[in-house]
């Protein structure tokens, strides 16, 4: 079903990428219900409801695009779903957000129904996927590092090397070392071993502890809280969020594709630098989207942390299938997985590996041509800088159309560049991104 052989791969090696991914990216599922709450949802309707988007859209990633990539709620989508939706529109609560939300998961599914989205990772120029691919690994390592303490906030630098005696930046560093070494040392699922071999050493030290216990049977307070989608539309009519679902499908749609593109790039997926089945892989996200906002949560997207799980191995959606179940026995271990992710260190050191293969791709990048080589750059120097995928594909989708009609070659820039770069440069200048 999931062509192992074909992929050059086996059920261990696809179940412990599986593994790698989820421990990667479980903090989501504390991080988003923390998030949310202070637009006033429930902590644990938004475990549950994160659990059940990711569950849905990593699940159909396996069994419809074959693709090791999990999909969760964004963040950052978290965010502007709680601070700059809920928070800002003083007139509207939670329920109302989500309604847009909604309304944006059905545009999402329409929209990957049609060839649109897949045109659209066709037109991306290849430059520009080499930028993101980089871009994504930059931002992956440096969000690593700054979880763990190893770097900080300095008044007039911005960033600045943290304390390197603390406990978290020990724990963080002897992790890494390890892992390095297991790596160097071609151990199969090396990330995944670094992980255990960090976990084990914080239990002993004190710094991972169980005191909550470990397993708690899952509820929904609030039961569904959007499932009608005329009554949605009308909210969204009604409180007039046209720009708020208009945010929530351009950053979303880049979000993922861009994503997507990476990590496919990064396992050897791309095929003549197209994404086979890529209607299958984009439908997991607006799906995923969807059920998710009906449950309560904010947009999902495409994870960046899927490519620790290519570099431990995963090629297929034997890995995805397998973060999916893991998900769903995350909802009985909510003490457990809260304790573990809660410790940052555990899993930085694997996002800091993996952001380092990423960078592998600025190979490929045409430096000797300046059309070519700033819109990659830009991408790679803004994604870690501001903390968005989205708005570092935005600044390279504005510049490249701009130095390619400066230098007379208007006609290699495919129409859908030229389209989004007005759309991106719109949403920058005017909207909440």
């Amino acid at each position: 079903m999931f062509k192992l052989k074909e992929n050059g791969t086996s059920v261990k090696t696809e179940m412990m990428a599986g593994i790698t991914t989820f421990l990667t990216m479980v903090y989501i599922v504390v991080v988003n219900p923390g998030i949310l709450a202070d637009a006033g949802v429930p902590f644990e309707q938004v475990f549950i409801a994160t659990i059940i988007a990711a569950a849905a859209g990593t699940i159909w990633m396996a069994l419809f695009a074959n693709y090791p990539i999990a999909i969760a709620p964004g963040m950052g989508l978290n965010a502007y779903f709680a601070y700059s939706v809920v928070g800002t529109h003083g007139n509207i609560d939670y329920a109302t957000a989500f309604a847009a939300v909604f309304v944006a998961g059905i545009i999402f599914i329409i929209l990957s129904l049609t060839p649109f989205r897949s045109k659209l990772i066709e037109a991306i120029p290849d430059n520009l996927k080499h930028g993101i691919t980089a871009g994504i690994g930059l931002f992956i390592a440096f969000i690593g590092l700054r979880l763990t303490g190893l770097i900080t906030s300095h008044p007039t630098n911005l960033v600045a090397l943290g304390d390197l005696t603390s406990s978290s930046s020990v724990l963080a560093l002897v992790g890494l070392a390890i892992t390095l070494i297991l790596m160097a040392l071609n151990v199969n699922g090396a990330l995944f071993f670094g992980m255990i071999a960090t976990g084990l050493i914080a239990y002993f030290t004190g710094q991972l502890s169980f005191e909550q216990g470990i397993m708690a049977l899952p509820s929904l307070p609030e039961g569904i809280i959007v499932f009608n989608p005329i009554d949605a539309i009308g909210e969204v009519v009604q409180h007039g969020l046209y720009a708020v679902v208009f945010s929530f499908l351009l950053v979303t749609i880049f979000d993922t594709t861009g994503t997507m593109v990476g990590v496919a790039q990064q396992a050897g997926l791309m095929k003549n630098n197209n994404l086979p089945r890529a209607r299958q892989a984009l439908l997991s996200d607006s799906v995923a989207t969807t059920i998710g906002s009906m449950f309560g949560t904010s947009p999902t997207t495409a994870y960046i942390e899927s490519t620790s799980g290519v570099a431990a191995g995963g090629r297929t959606g034997l890995t995805s299938l397998t973060v999916g179940v893991l998900f769903i026995l995350a909802a009985f271990f909510g003490p457990l997985v809260s304790a573990v992710s809660g410790i940052s260190a555990i899993t930085a050191p694997a996002l800091i590996i993996v952001g380092s293969l990423m960078m592998g791709s600025i190979a490929s990048i045409k430096w000797g041509e300046i059309d070519e080589a700033f819109p990659a750059f830009i991408i790679i120097l803004s994604m870690p800088l501001t903390s968005s995928i989205a708005t570092g594909i935005a600044l390279g989708f504005i510049s490249y159309p701009i130095l390619k009609v400066a230098r007379g070659k208007w006609k290699e820039v495919h129409p859908l560049v030229y389209v989004f770069a007005v759309l991106f440069l719109y949403q920058l200048a005017f909207l909440p991104h």
